[in-house]
């Protein structure tokens, strides 16, 4: 018994956080065969927010754009929605949350959105200044009875400096304020997201009593387009089997991990393993890591 992805959905369609987010919830209901009030709960993982929007919560604008549970009679089912944000890790955050709502009961289905992008709304590619894409990818979850889906997240927080900050300069930010982002990455802030990375996921995979690293694919965030391929040198894990998302126009951020998965799926090149290790890492520096039993449905061997 455990918690699965029944389906991904991804988005690189516009320049809004929120649309791409909406959009990526669109497409994993529609390929998994969902309707929008079988979703109980929506949970927002992205950071960068369009025009730095601050209320309301940037989940209810996500669930007004994919169209779920926006019907008000009485009798209507409801969709909670709510943001969670922990940078990189927020995906495997609400994991977590995810988790232990369905292990109850208490929902049919939860939907985890990421998307990031600049808050001005104007680019789609990373930039020196802003090292990040815009993009959406979202998780449908499910509770099943099978032996596959998520083990336990790990999570692990570094010492010192955050590595990496964002901000608004509110000391020279004027009146455009809400199109401008700063951001900050320390000298070796990928040794120091390296290090936690690592940690957490000997962790997970420690917990799991997992050793078949031959069997186990690697996703991992990329706050560096080589840092999945430094991870898995770390851990011992054959670079053939790291698994990446599309880095055409920089780094996903906080949906980099589903996207990743989901090429993997798209492209059948999961086939060959039994596992997934998701490890994510990002400011903090704070990382976690899960190990993912996957199901037949993704080509792995039940």
């Amino acid at each position: 018994m455990g918690v699965r992805i029944k389906s991904i959905g991804i988005s690189r369609d516009t320049q809004s956080s929120v649309q791409n987010s909406g959009l990526a919830a669109k497409q994993s209901l529609e390929r998994a065969g969902v309707r929008p009030e079988q979703v109980g709960v929506l949970i927002n993982a992205g950071v960068f927010r369009d025009s730095n929007t601050v209320e309301p919560a940037v989940s209810a604008l996500i669930q007004k754009a994919a169209g779920i549970g926006l019907e008000y009679a009485k009798n209507d089912p409801r969709t909670f929605s709510f943001d969670l944000m922990n940078g990189a890790t927020g995906v495997l955050n609400a994991v977590q949350v995810a988790t232990s709502i369905l292990e109850t009961g208490s929902a049919e289905h939860v939907l985890i959105v990421a998307g990031d992008g600049h808050p001005s709304m104007t680019r789609s590619a990373a930039t020196d200044d802003f090292p990040y894409a815009t993009s959406g990818a979202a998780l449908l979850l499910e509770h099943t009875d099978e032996p596959d889906g998520f083990g336990r997240v790990h999570t692990v927080n570094g010492d010192g400096t955050p590595a990496v900050e964002a901000y608004v300069d509110t000391a020279t930010m004027g009146t455009v304020g809400r199109g401008l982002m700063t951001v900050d990455r320390e000298p070796g802030f990928a040794d120091r997201l390296l290090s936690v990375a690592s940690e957490a996921a000997r962790a997970a995979l420690a917990d799991a009593v997992h050793s078949d690293l031959a069997g186990t694919a690697l996703i991992a965030s990329t706050p560096s387009p080589d840092f999945p391929a430094r991870l898995a040198e770390a851990l011992g894990i054959d670079q053939g089997s790291v698994r990446t998302p599309d880095l055409t126009d920089g780094d996903p951020h906080t949906a980099s991990l589903p996207q990743a998965y989901d090429r993997a799926v798209v492209s059948d090149t999961l086939r060959d393993f039994t596992h997934v290790l998701f490890v994510a890492a990002g400011a903090g520096p704070s990382a976690a890591a899960v190990l993912y039993r996957l199901p037949v449905l993704a080509g792995a061997a039940a």
